[in-house]
């Protein structure tokens, strides 16, 4: 069994990821977190596990490395698009992916860098993501919202309760989602969701306005 340690500022991505990996009867999330100094501490109070940290929460590289180094535990970075880190920090990581790495890319590198390999895939900055554009001219800003809440793990009870619906409102919603983004399933749709990363985003800024609205 490999034990992840799951650390990234943004609920949605963290959220997504850790469906991801639960997913995986070989994986256990032992930890996650949203902050640099909550990682340090789940690093120093854990052995032996993969870390997979996003490069978005701006944690310390030097410091991580220590504490992960002291600890036994391996490190893989979820970098942003368009900011790869510096060559000297790639050398000393055990794994490295971008944020637009689909789910079973994710799930070989957590695997086999829990093995012991160092995996660093190629760089993808500048890749203009056509499915997430083709997709953000189809979704209505309802669906939109939909697709946001279904990644954070949210039942069709809860997401009509938010909206103000019936049930029955949102399944006909899902199936609309579904025919558009070719998905079979909510499983399905939240991995086909994260692996496109400006739809995420776009899911995630659609679901923060509209509980902002709210409040």
């Amino acid at each position: 069994m490999i034990r992840i340690l799951l650390a990234d500022d943004q609920a949605i991505f963290r959220a997504g990821t850790a469906r991801v990996l639960d997913a995986d009867l070989d994986l256990s999330i032992l930890g996650q977190c949203d902050n640099p100094v909550a990682l340090l501490d789940l690093v120093a109070n854990s052995r032996d596990c993969v870390a997979v940290v996003a490069q978005s929460l701006g944690a310390d590289a030097d410091r991580l490395l220590a504490a992960a180094a002291a600890a036994n535990t391996r490190v893989i970075l979820m970098t942003e698009t368009g900011s790869e880190p510096e060559t000297a920090l790639v050398w000393r990581l055990d794994g490295l992916l971008t944020r637009q790495a689909s789910a079973s890319d994710l799930l070989t590198c957590v695997r086999r860098v829990g093995v012991g390999e160092r995996v660093v895939a190629p760089s993808s900055t500048n890749v203009i993501d056509t499915v997430a554009q083709r997709m953000l001219t189809v979704l209505t800003p309802r669906e939109l919202q939909i697709v946001g809440f279904v990644v954070q793990g949210w039942k069709n009870r809860q997401i009509a309760e938010e909206l103000g619906t019936k049930e029955q409102v949102i399944k006909n919603y899902l199936r609309s989602i579904y025919d558009k983004s070719g998905s079979s399933d909510r499983l399905e749709l939240a991995l086909f969701t994260l692996h496109h990363r400006t739809l995420a985003e776009a899911a995630a800024r659609a679901c923060e306005a509209l509980q902002a609205s709210l409040a």
